[in-house]
Order: C-alpha cells, then sequence, then structure tokens
C-alpha cells in the first residue's frame, strides 16, 4: 500500500464560529475531497486536540506531502477540526496577554468540551446532520469521551488515541510546582523528549528526515503572539494539567467511560509513556457500555504516533473503524 496520496482535489474552508462565551470565537478548519456532494453521519468526523498543540498543528501539517485531514478527505470523508479557545487560531482570553504569574491555570475541561460542543452544534447545522464521529488524541480524549457520554444522541462512533485515565504516578505532563494561567512551551526544545520516549535503537528513524522541523515550524506559527516576544516558545494553557491534578491523579474520573454509548475506537502508541499501556487498558476495561470496542496497538509508535513513520498504521484504522457499517441494536 502506498503512502502518498493526491490533495490536488481536495478543498479547504474555514471558519469562526462563535463559542458559549460573548468575544469568544472558536476556529474550525474542514478538508474534503472537492467531488464530495453527499454529506451523511458516517462519513463526517470532527476532531479536537490535546493539552499542548492545536489541532492543525497535530492534524494537518503535510508531512511526507500530506497530513492526516488530508488523508482522511482523500479516503471519501468530511473532516472537520476545532480550536479550543486559547489554542491555535481560536480567540485567546486576554489574560492571555498578561503576565502567566498573575492569573490561575486557563481553559480547564469543562471550557474544553462546552467549546467542542460548539463545533458539533455547527457542524450538524451546516450539514444538516443527526450525528457525526469523533476523534481526539490525549487531552482531547476526555473532552471528545465526556462529550460523548452526555451526548449519544449526537455522536455516531467515537475514537481516540492515547486518552486520559487515573494514574497512581506522576503523569510526565505536570512537571509540578505552582501553575501560573499558561505555560511557554520550547516547540523547538521538544525534540530530545520526544525521542526519549522511544528505546535508543529507534530513535534515529522514528521521525523521518525534516518532519520535526517541518512541524515545529508550523506549530510555532500558530501562536505569533508568542513567537514575537518569546521566540521559539508557544503559550499552552494549564488548565489541562490542574484537571490531571484535580482528577486522574486524584483517583476521581472526570467522567464514566462506562456512560459512553457508541461504538468506541482505541488507539495507543507501544513506546507511549503519556499514557502507558496500563492506563490505556484500564480505560478500555471501563468501556462496558459501549456497543462495540476495539483496541489496536501501534508498534514502534509513542505519544505523538499521528506524526511519527508509522502514522499510516494509525490513520488506516482509523479510517477502516469510521467506515465500517454499524446499525445500532
Amino acid at each position: 500500500m502506498t503512502n502518498h496520496i493526491s490533495i490536488d482535489a481536495i478543498v479547504v474552508e474555514e471558519y469562526r464560529i462563535p463559542s458559549d462565551t460573548p468575544g469568544i470565537d472558536l476556529h474550525v478548519r474542514n478538508k474534503r475531497h472537492a467531488g464530495m456532494s453527499r454529506f451523511v453521519p458516517e462519513t463526517t468526523i470532527v476532531m479536537v486536540h490535546g493539552a499542548t498543540y492545536s489541532s492543525e498543528s497535530l492534524y494537518d501539517v503535510p508531512l511526507g506531502g500530506f497530513s492526516f485531514m488530508d488523508y482522511l478527505a482523500s479516503e471519501g470523508f468530511d473532516v472537520f477540526t476545532v480550536d479550543v479557545r486559547g489554542y491555535g487560531k481560536s480567540s485567546r482570553p486576554e489574560v492571555m496577554e498578561m503576565d502567566p504569574a498573575l492569573n490561575p491555570p486557563l481553559i480547564g475541561t469543562d471550557v474544553g468540551v462546552r467549546d467542542f460542543g460548539s463545533a458539533v452544534d455547527f457542524v450538524l447545522r451546516h450539514r444538516g446532520l443527526a450525528k457525526v464521529n469523533v476523534f481526539a488524541m490525549s487531552w482531547g480524549g476526555t473532552v471528545a469521551g465526556a462529550y460523548t457520554a452526555a451526548n449519544p444522541d449526537k455522536v455516531l462512533k467515537l475514537a481516540v488515541l492515547a486518552p486520559q485515565w487515573l494514574s497512581e504516578r506522576p503523569i510526565p505532563l505536570d512537571m509540578g510546582g505552582e501553575l501560573a494561567a499558561y505555560r511557554l512551551v520550547p516547540v523547538m526544545n521538544t525534540l530530545q523528549r520526544w525521542l526519549g520516549t522511544a528505546p535508543e535503537h529507534a530513535r534515529a528513524t522514528i521521525i523521518p528526515q525534516g518532519w520535526f522541523e517541518q512541524w515545529a515550524m508550523a506549530t510555532l506559527a500558530d501562536d505569533p503572539w508568542s513567537e514575537a516576544r518569546e521566540p521559539g516558545k508557544l503559550r499552552a494553557t494549564n488548565g489541562p494539567i490542574q484537571d490531571i491534578r484535580d482528577y486522574w491523579r486524584a483517583g476521581k474520573p472526570y467522567y464514566k467511560p462506562s456512560d459512553i454509548q457508541v461504538p468506541v475506537l482505541l488507539l495507543h502508541g507501544e513506546w507511549d509513556i503519556d499514557v502507558p499501556i496500563d492506563l490505556a487498558l484500564a480505560y478500555f476495561q471501563e468501556l462496558t457500555s459501549a456497543p462495540n470496542r476495539l483496541w489496536i496497538e501501534i508498534g514502534e509508535a509513542t505519544h505523538m504516533a499521528l506524526l511519527e513513520k508509522n502514522r499510516m498504521r494509525a490513520f488506516r484504522a482509523i479510517s477502516a473503524f469510521f467506515r465500517e457499517a454499524y446499525t445500532p441494536e
């Protein structure tokens, strides 16, 4: 099977939609094949990002000539992504213009769920649909999982990559110490940590040559405010980290996976240290109300599997899961 696709016939549209907060707009991106004229829930996907990087950074940097969004569009899907407020091209609260130490952690999971809900409602209205498919990773898995649990009437299927779950061990995203409103992430310096989660023998090849630099430049372009003041760094809100402390490390689930009543695909990378395999297994075992659940373990992949050499394993699995016919009993 080829790892190349044609993106010439892919249509890209950008939207700014209102959130539930006056003055806060959300950025929504859509990609689909130019010839697509029939819109149905089975081929419609809404995606949301994790706790640090935007949806464009994770899902739409054309590594090797095409992105995850490009792949899904080429497979016949109508794909939408949303940036939660404070991320990417969505509005950033005014306090993100200030010294982060002056305010408490911003944009907790409650806000993420509300913003994701605004995006889903927009897509449902825009396409005249009753339901959509949902994909998310990491913190986004909590956002999407909680939304799906509360809104089974709006979600057809849910796919998650490395979703958060309860942990008795420290979670790498939380570096400790007092949390400010947001943190400054040194994007170019993340390569060492990224590679460090893989075995030494794989570090030279897990990210194809040039991909990290291309991804990092696209990611930094998402936050020109930071680039002008703290070159090479990206603002990321600390609300998700506060929620790690309040929920996942405190033994209190933010939501109950057993409340999810739609088919679920769980993907996990073999070398993921942010969500170790025992956490992923514990989460999977909680999906007791899902009428169909599937686990796919991606060999030789980290938490950032969608941006690595084996990304096509994840791409194809997600496409196949959403493509498979499902008839509720």
